[in-house]
């Protein structure tokens, strides 16, 4: 008889009671997920995060005392560390690609539906990236804005590129279009297993912290369109 998953372990901190109250209510009533803790900045959110160890924190970018962008590094710095995943508005691209460069795991729209929420609560507490379709093109845009990379920027990709295997190549080019592990699976005809593999090994061999860093780097090396 198999063991079913552990229950995702989620905390949220959003300085607005009534988006905390929405997402409570639809979290709490998905199958293996339970939110342990909210909280009303980011300082709370840490602390808290300490206490209860959840394995995903969903952090409003914009909060007061200590905002969703001074969270990412601290959350990510605990051990156990979550998963963390910025809750974001249209408009706010700067933003987001701050929070993704200090090591958020992905971004999520506020006026998602709850399907797409728990999707990405699950998501996020697997390991894959979670990148709001609406706008991941124009985040992505954001980020590498200003061009190709220079010569010696280049050499510097190929250089964080060398390590990985023709395989694992694969697979960063396909974390570039934003597939979650089933789905490159699918595409490469290897198992679920393998791909985690693979992706920890090109994040360990290019240094990346994330899924999403990862996916940025296939852009700014061309692998991915």
């Amino acid at each position: 008889m198999s063991t079913p998953p552990p229950t995702v372990r989620v905390l949220l901190a959003d300085d607005e009671e009534m988006i905390r109250h929405g997402v409570r209510m639809i979290l709490q009533h998905a199958d293996g997920i339970e939110v342990v803790g909210e909280a009303v900045d980011g300082a709370e959110a840490v602390a808290l995060a300490a206490e209860l160890r959840p394995h995903v924190a969903l952090v409003d970018i914009r909060m007061p005392v200590q905002d969703g962008l001074a969270t990412v590094a601290p959350l990510r710095a605990l051990d156990p560390a979550p998963q963390v995943v910025m809750l974001t508005t249209f408009g706010d691209e700067e933003n987001v690609t701050r929070a993704l460069r200090s090591g958020a795991s992905g971004f999520l729209l506020k006026d998602e539906g709850p399907e797409e929420l728990i999707r990405a609560v699950r998501a996020a507490a697997s390991g894959d990236a979670v990148l709001s379709p609406g706008v991941t093109g124009t985040v992505i845009k954001h980020m590498l804005q200003g061009g190709p990379p220079a010569e010696d920027a280049s050499t510097a990709l190929e250089r964080r590129l060398a390590p990985l295997t023709d395989r694992e190549r694969d697979v960063l080019a396909l974390l570039g279009e934003g597939l979650p592990n089933l789905l490159i699976a699918d595409r490469l005809g290897i198992g679920v297993g393998t791909v985690k593999t693979h992706v920890g090994a090109i994040l360990d061999k290019t240094g990346t912290d994330s899924r999403v860093q990862a996916a940025l780097l296939a852009h700014q090396a061309g692998l991915s369109s």
